[in-house]
């Protein structure tokens, strides 16, 4: 019997598709009009909010620097006024959830679904997330809301493999734990693919590559040869060289 597989998977921007909700309520506060800005990370915010606040009082800004920090600002601050916000974002991908359920039965894989997510009105995010996954086909999942490296968590948690969207969590992750970081990157952005090949971060063009990709290590875990094979495909380093 192969071992159990121990997968993390990041929710925003893997499975979760905040950035369309981030775009909904900026429309709705500004109009349809307004050139989109970017919503960032939202697992990132709260570190960022001291930084643009210092940013803002910097004479040296331009206005229009200000401007589009401040309408951020009120963007970020109606979402987390809007009760049970991590319940409304749309999955990506079609039915990746289930299909990620079904692959943990059939696989025996213990699944973790990590997360940063500020906090919002309403439930906890821990279940807020809990929810939008067993709506989207998931029942009893693992949540972990959590605050600081992601590669710590990884390292306690004892991964295997984990799927994200962010290079700097792959990093982390890849420099403290043993888990090997699956990013889904842009295919249109060949410099950050190439870059994170070489650091031995796997790359996917999407989650449902990403899925085929976690498919095919579970079939190929008990023969090394073909896993080198995959894993030199994908990006990572040969599994007697993690380093």
């Amino acid at each position: 019997m192969n071992p159990a597989l121990r997968i993390g998977f990041d929710m925003d921007g893997v499975l979760a598709d905040f950035a369309g909700a981030y775009r909904s309520v900026e429309q709705r506060l500004y109009g349809p009009a307004v050139p989109p800005s970017r919503p960032g990370n939202p697992e990132e915010e709260d570190d960022e909010k001291p930084a643009r606040a210092a940013e803002d009082r910097s004479a040296t800004e331009p206005p229009s620097g200000r401007t589009l920090r401040r309408k951020r600002d009120v963007v970020w601050q109606t979402i987390q006024a809007t009760p049970d916000f991590w319940t409304t974002l749309k999955p990506l991908g079609d039915g990746s959830v289930r299909r990620i359920h079904e692959m943990m039965l059939r696989h025996r894989w213990e699944v973790f679904f990590i997360t940063q997510r500020p906090a919002t009105e309403g439930d906890t995010v821990q279940r807020q997330t809990q929810h939008w996954l067993v709506d989207q086909g998931f029942d009893l999942p693992s949540v972990l809301v959590i605050h600081g490296s992601r590669g710590g968590a990884a390292a306690a948690l004892r991964l295997d493999y984990h799927v994200d969207d962010s290079p700097n969590n792959c990093i982390d992750i890849k420099g403290a734990s043993a888990a090997r970081p699956l990013l889904i990157a842009d295919p249109a952005d060949e410099a950050a693919t190439m870059i994170a090949r070489r650091l031995g971060i796997g790359t996917a063009a999407s989650i449902g590559d990403a899925l085929r990709i976690l498919e095919d290590v579970s079939l190929t875990y008990t023969q090394p040869t073909l896993l080198d094979r995959l894993a030199r495909l994908v990006g990572w380093h040969p599994i007697g060289n993690r380093d």
